[in-house]
């Protein structure tokens, strides 16, 4: 069972940056077998939609159109840790973030078998 753990949320102003982060870990101490990593978001009201994935061994990333050129994914296996760094921060950029690791890459959230329990970004005008 592998557990995703999120962190680096907060309140900033438009145009500022933003780290958040994702640790991975599996309850039974196997090694982490899921392929690919990924972030999506949710705002109140809306579907959670997909950010950005890579991945784990190959560091292949996709990107939201919504982010392209100004968020980056990356990981550091020895770590377990993914993570998401946010520039140009917009107020539409506001959401609670969540970590998911899976075996395909996807866009579409029901695709992805484990969460974590979500970080809040708010980014205000």
């Amino acid at each position: 069972q592998v557990q995703l753990v999120e962190s680096g949320g907060g309140l900033v102003q438009a145009g500022a940056s933003l780290w958040l982060s994702c640790v991975h870990s599996e309850r039974t101490g196997r090694t982490f077998s899921s392929k690919f990593m990924a972030w999506f978001r949710q705002a109140p009201g809306k579907e959670r939609e997909f950010v950005a994935s890579i991945h784990w061994i190959g560091g292949i990333t996709d990107y939201a159109n919504s982010v392209k050129g100004r968020f980056t994914i990356s990981k550091v296996n020895a770590k377990n840790t993914m993570y998401l760094r946010m520039d140009s921060l917009l107020p539409d950029d506001t959401a609670m973030y969540y970590c998911a690791a899976g075996d395909r890459r996807s866009t579409n959230s029901r695709n992805w078998d484990y969460w974590g329990q979500g970080t809040q970004v708010t980014v205000a005008a």
